[in-house]
């Protein structure tokens, strides 16, 4: 029953990351249709991703009165509401009015189903359920690519999506029973089994020691990572001179890496400590950026931005794995509720901060700007495992 509870919890980790690169591969189809801007997708890009945040703030409320099980079910259910009703839009207003819940779905979801696996389940199994995310996210383009290729548009890409979460729906509603029986906890000693989730308020949870830390660390994470996908192409193409259809697919090589990385780590977790796995992933990612930053050409750009998704692939799962073991089983919950919310923060600011240097400076800044962002997450994760040493030594 655990195995088939693990398996349903992945499926859910898939139709999390389905959704995600939707917007990006549709919209060249969309914008003209709806009348809208090029830019307008950052629009909606930045509502979903306030909703993602609320719904991540209101996480450890939510699975506290519903548990995760619930939780996990409702979100997805909301998710593919709001998927059909962006397949039924006919203007951008819609859209935007359909991105609200498309946000809320996935923050509350993210923050339930990553606690109850940091809470019940090995390291191995962290990275490979952000593995699954990234099996999703690859997942949706080719969907979509599909569904406009073969003459059903974007709303039949979105409405093929939505078919697919509805279906998810009905599974994790069945699955609800297998929840309440996964008890077993099975990261380490430093758990009490009868600690009950402790409800703590913002200010509190700021208040404890290491949280500003992580939070940062955690910020400078999903910068980097948002950052590095999204800008990639772009540089390739007004920087290195690369064709325009050629660095659509080397940006891919990024999630290439984070996807590989991912399941590759799941191995590594066997012998080395999420604390390890994460400044492992820092340096492969150091090499990546230093690859691309150096006149090398082709050489270093391709295994630059490879490196740069392996060296991210061990960061974020790490991080939330060994939540509990800095913070308290008890606190788990709440603690991983704002790190995703601080997660979505780094996701949606620095890719458009980066925008404006490459619009009124150069493009050439990419590798530094993520080396900056680097090495401000290795000095925050490095003071967060120093103000954390003695709980979980």
């Amino acid at each position: 029953m655990t195995s088939l509870l693990l398996g349903i919890i992945y499926l859910a980790f898939i139709s999390l990351g389905l959704p995600d690169s939707l917007l990006g591969s549709a919209w060249p189809s969309m914008y003209q249709e709806l009348g809208a801007s090029v830019s307008w997708a950052g629009v909606i890009s930045m509502i979903i991703a306030g909703g993602t945040i609320v719904s991540s703030l209101a996480s450890d409320r939510m699975t506290r009165l519903l548990g995760a099980g619930k939780v996990t079910a409702f979100s997805v259910c909301i998710t593919a509401v709001a998927l059909f009703g962006f397949s039924m839009s006919g203007s951008f207003w819609m859209l935007c009015l359909w991105a609200i819940p498309y946000g809320l779905g996935a923050g509350s979801v993210d923050a339930a189903l990553n606690n109850f696996v940091a809470l019940h389940y090995p390291a191995r199994h962290m990275s490979w359920l952000h593995c699954m995310w990234g099996v999703g996210a690859s997942a949706g383009p080719v969907i979509m690519g599909w569904a406009i290729s073969g003459g059903a548009g974007w709303h039949g890409g979105y409405r093929l999506i939505s078919v697919l979460q509805i279906a998810l729906t009905a599974i994790l509603f069945l699955s609800l029973p297998l929840w309440k029986k996964k008890t077993g906890l099975e990261i380490g000693d430093f758990i009490e089994e009868n600690r009950k989730p402790s409800q703590m308020s913002l200010p509190e949870i700021l208040k404890y020691r290491g949280v500003k830390e992580v939070l940062v660390c955690f910020c400078c994470y999903c910068a980097v990572e948002g950052t590095a996908g999204m800008w990639a192409a772009s540089y390739c193409t007004l920087y290195r001179g690369i064709p325009a259809e050629e660095a659509a697919g080397l940006a891919s090589l990024f999630y290439l890496g984070i996807t590989a990385g991912r399941f590759v780590s799941g191995f590594i977790t066997l012998k080395v400590s999420d604390r390890n796995m994460i400044r492992l992933g820092q340096a492969v990612g150091a090499v990546g950026i230093l690859l691309v930053m150096l006149p090398l050409g082709e050489i270093g750009l391709y295994p630059g931005l490879i490196l740069i998704g392996c060296g991210c692939a061990p960061i974020y799962p790490s991080i939330i794995h060994e939540t509990p073991a800095n913070f308290g089983a008890d606190k788990s919950q709440a603690i991983i509720g704002v790190q995703m919310a601080f997660a979505y923060v780094g996701t949606c600011l620095a890719p458009p901060v980066f925008g404006m240097l490459a619009q009124y400076i150069s493009v050439a800044l990419y590798p530094y700007y993520l080396l900056v962002l680097l090495i401000l997450m290795v000095i925050m994760s490095e003071r967060l495992h120093q103000l954390t040493i003695g709980r979980n030594s």
